[in-house]
């Protein structure tokens, strides 16, 4: 585990979440140097597009007073913050503004790369998983389900009265995702849709929410 301070915001990074971006970069299968190199890669780029999504949140958060700290663990990233006083507009402003940032710089990053006429395998292996890690994870991230940002953004509109419907689409939208998932041959995603449609379930069998 380390920690550090980028733009005076704390962050904290534990070991398992660079053991799960090896996984996710095919370190179990990285049988040679050229491999390996890209399983780094994949984690370098990771750490960075996902640490900008969290201090999108952050900093948005933040400004509108609350106090904020950083923290990427095995699931991703999460970004608390504490105090203030915030409204479900603020609250959507702040569920926004980690996947904004995050495929704002994704696409800006390929842009540039493009326009430089770089040729080198590592830069372009690097930009390429960035790109996908920071568009492609983002929006996935943007479908309503709870906890990812699309449910939190669903749940700033339409307000705390109507909880279970944002928990039943989050359910349903999940449970999709998952059979989606399985059919594709991602058993990963499935079993990670399938855990989040669960815990939609369970709180909908909730006596306040029936």
């Amino acid at each position: 585990m380390f920690e550090f301070r980028i733009f005076n915001v704390p962050v904290r990074v534990e070991p398992w979440f660079w053991v799960v971006m090896a996984l996710l970069g095919g370190a179990m299968g990285a049988d040679s140097k050229e491999a390996l190199v890209l399983v780094l890669i994949f984690m370098v780029a990771g750490f960075i597009s996902i640490l900008v999504h969290e201090l999108g949140h952050a900093l948005m958060a933040r400004h509108f007073g609350n106090r904020v700290h950083i923290l990427l663990y095995g699931m991703g990233g999460l970004a608390f913050r504490e105090g203030g006083r915030n409204s479900r507009k603020r609250d959507f402003m702040i569920a926004a503004a980690g996947p904004a940032i995050q495929i704002a710089l994704g696409l800006a990053v390929i842009l540039a790369f493009r326009a430089s006429g770089n040729t080198n395998p590592y830069l372009s292996a690097f930009v390429a998983i960035f790109f996908w890690i920071s568009v492609i994870w983002a929006l996935l991230n943007l479908l309503p389900i709870l906890p990812l940002d699309g449910g939190r953004l669903l749940e700033s509109v339409l307000g705390p009265r109507r909880m279970r419907t944002t928990l039943t689409v989050s359910a349903a939208t999940a449970a999709g995702a998952a059979v989606f998932a399985l059919l594709g041959g991602y058993y990963v995603g499935a079993i990670f849709a399938g855990y989040l449609a669960y815990q939609s379930y369970k709180q909908l069998q909730q006596p306040s929410w029936r």
